[in-house]
């Protein structure tokens, strides 16, 4: 009997090369210049970084330098010439944001969106997937999965660009995506509200004997490196996914859709 393949390193999703938002310029919303960055931050607008010219530290900037703090949006201090080639106007005057295409929501508006529903929450957190093709993907998956929502760190990840809203092809109008400050902390306020988190690693035992029902968290890992070692150790349970072909990777995306649907597969089974 020929032996299942194992993924290769932390579940083996392949060395995808990430969309940087820099690089993906027309694909996000970037906002240039100093009153119209000020007042994205102050109309409430998410704005998912910001850069400013080192070394500049006159008033509005410093202005700009506090609301980005307050709302919690990445700084990034750069050179002159690096503001230059992020800019598209030429006139950035020495501030250049970064602004979400939709809406973040909150963990606990997905808590309650289970609760109307009258399921256990299943939701799906996402440990540094840069690639925003990837991240529409899962959002997809989740809603067609009858998923409750997707959480997203602020670092290390793709944001709700216009490109993660085209590839999800229309779910992220429906299924809320949450952007949190620190994935291990949030697991741990969720396991007090009584969920289990599952994640996949090449070392896994057979997601077919896991119980994957019940209130659940699913947390794919990134494109190259797999789920990182904090994240893992507050998972409950480490599934792996049987593989019987000769490649030995799934594209992140596809890992968790795999996962999700076992899961999916259960809930149905459990509700006969």
């Amino acid at each position: 009997m020929r032996e299942n393949h194992r993924m290769q390193g932390n579940y083996g999703y392949p060395e995808e090369q990430p969309e940087k938002p820099e690089q993906n310029r027309e694909h996000t919303l970037v906002i240039e210049g100093r009153n119209a960055v000020l007042e994205a931050f102050r109309s409430g607008r998410t704005i998912d970084k910001l850069f400013v010219l080192d070394g500049c530290q006159d008033g509005p900037v410093r202005t700009i330098i506090r609301e980005a703090k307050k709302h919690g949006a990445i700084l990034n201090f750069v050179g002159k010439e690096r503001l230059s080639q992020l800019s598209q106007t030429g006139r950035h005057q020495g501030v250049i944001a970064y602004a979400a295409a939709y809406a973040y929501a909150e963990v606990d508006d997905m808590l309650k969106l289970a609760q109307e529903r009258g399921e256990d929450p299943f939701l799906l957190l996402l440990d540094g997937i840069e690639d925003p093709h990837n991240l529409g993907a899962i959002i997809r998956t989740a809603n067609i999965a009858g998923a409750h929502g997707v959480i997203i760190p602020k670092r290390r990840a793709a944001g709700l660009t216009a490109t993660v809203a085209k590839t999800s092809a229309g779910a992220l109008n429906y299924t809320p995506v949450a952007k949190v400050t620190n994935l291990v902390k949030t697991m741990e306020e969720l396991k007090e509200k009584g969920i289990w988190f599952v994640c996949a690693d090449m070392d896994g035992e057979s997601m077919y004997s896991l119980d994957l029902t019940g209130p659940i968290g699913l947390v794919i890992g990134s494109e190259g490196e797999g789920v990182s070692r904090l994240v893992k150790e507050n998972c409950d349970f480490v599934a792996g996914i049987p593989m019987k072909g000769e490649i030995t990777s799934l594209n992140a995306s596809v890992a968790g859709g795999v996962l999700a649907y076992e899961i999916v597969r259960q809930r149905m089974q459990k509700a006969r």
